[in-house]
């Protein structure tokens, strides 16, 4: 394989009509963000490993792009962009009053197993609240979600949410030691009832108990849906509090009117351990892996100084223009006009000063020189439809 003609795997180029298909739909996104009055923040492409470090709970080391500078230090392309803004607003934002609202567009890099197939640099928009510890800032951010999603022409989606206290109740109940509870979270994130229920067996967990966490896997439209689960609760402070917290949060989403894409999946988990409250992940036809997915983290920017609550959002740009453009969505097939101006090579002057006077007016303007042989040029012409030629002096 000639190495000079291709890329290497998990990256691509993108270009003609799906690069001007991105780029616009990037821009309905950041319009709708800058609604919701979020302002942008762009992070550096690289920051210290300890940046994305164990601790902290973000992507695995192996997953990880590493290298080394003349110091000596170990950086990581970044594969996720909430601790970089963690630590931005940890470092710059201390007197500034609270709440910030910050969004992004930026590439990230995650070294997944080239059998995979998938993607290994993709474009993330996303959106963070920091400093808003109430339902009403989790209510925003999903709001902010949908309306993004719905902005860039994606109108038949869904966001299941979880939230992070029906983990957290099961491992208090059980008194799980930590290994136990990250087989218990691995299984959870896998849906796997079965083992699951293994574990909970061996712990002699109370019947109703095990029964509420058979319903992980089960997708409920909204809080009346799992009237049943209140009951299984009650003995369990934490687990029914979380319960009471999403039915609160489903109320908030109706008052924006985003509630007919919204779903409850009570077990749901992400692989970053950082997030505390709620979790959420976006799903459309066309698909195969969530197009948004966040939650709140309200312990991450402890780890750079600052303890303040924060809850925000991801956009995969990359899986949601393939649902788009597999769905045949209008983002993928608008185009700015562009006006073909032809001139020979003495009447130059004439063609780049109209150029300029559309240009200044907003238009988009391709100035095309055309070849001496005058056979050569009628061919050109008369392969365009629409367009101006600067006519030679008499």
């Amino acid at each position: 394989m000639n190495q000079l003609l291709h890329t290497p795997e998990g990256v691509r180029d993108i270009y003609e009509a799906e690069c001007e298909a991105k780029i616009m739909m990037e821009e309905k996104m950041t319009r709708a963000l800058r609604g919701f009055g979020y302002r942008r923040i762009i992070t550096p492409s690289f920051e210290f490993f300890d940046i994305f470090g164990k601790e902290i709970g973000t992507t695995a080391s192996q997953d990880l792009y590493k290298f080394f500078d003349r110091e000596g230090n170990t950086l990581v392309l970044r594969p996720d962009v909430t601790p970089s803004i963690a630590r931005a607003c940890a470092t710059y934002f201390t007197d500034r009053d609270l709440p910030i609202r910050l969004f992004y567009n930026e590439n990230v890099f995650i070294n997944h197993h080239t059998l995979r197939g998938r993607l290994k640099e993709h474009t993330q928009i996303g959106a963070e609240l920091i400093g808003d510890a109430s339902i009403d800032a989790d209510a925003e951010i999903l709001a902010a979600g949908c309306q993004t999603l719905l902005a860039a022409g994606l109108t038949d989606f869904t966001i299941s949410i979880g939230h992070n206290g029906f983990f957290a109740g099961l491992v208090e109940e059980c008194g799980l030691e930590k290994s136990e509870a990250d087989l218990v979270r691995e299984l959870m994130i896998n849906k796997n009832i079965f083992g699951l229920e293994e574990i909970l067996k061996n712990h002699h967990v109370a019947k109703d108990l095990r029964e509420l966490y058979s319903s992980i896997g089960r997708l409920f439209g909204e809080p009346k849906e799992w009237t049943g689960l209140y009951e299984l609760a009650k003995p369990y402070p934490k687990i029914y509090d979380t319960l009471c917290y999403c039915e609160q949060l489903y109320d908030i989403l109706r008052l924006y009117g985003v509630d007919e894409h919204i779903s409850f999946e009570l077990g749901l988990l992400n692989r970053y351990s950082y997030y505390t409250g709620i979790i959420f992940s976006g799903y459309t036809y066309g698909s195969g892996e969530a197009v948004l997915s966040g939650g709140r983290y309200d312990r991450l920017l402890s780890y750079f100084g600052k303890d303040t609550p924060a809850t925000g959002f991801a956009i995969t740009c990359d899986a949601l223009l393939f649902a788009l453009q597999k769905d045949r969505q209008p983002a993928s097939s608008e185009a700015e006009d562009v006006l073909c101006i032809f001139y020979h090579g003495k009447d130059r002057a004439d063609g780049i000063q109209m150029a300029n006077v559309f240009r200044s007016e907003g238009k988009c303007v391709r100035l095309c020189l055309l070849p001496e042989d005058e056979n050569e040029a009628n061919k050109i012409l008369a392969a365009h439809d629409d367009y101006i030629l600067i006519a030679p002096d008499a």
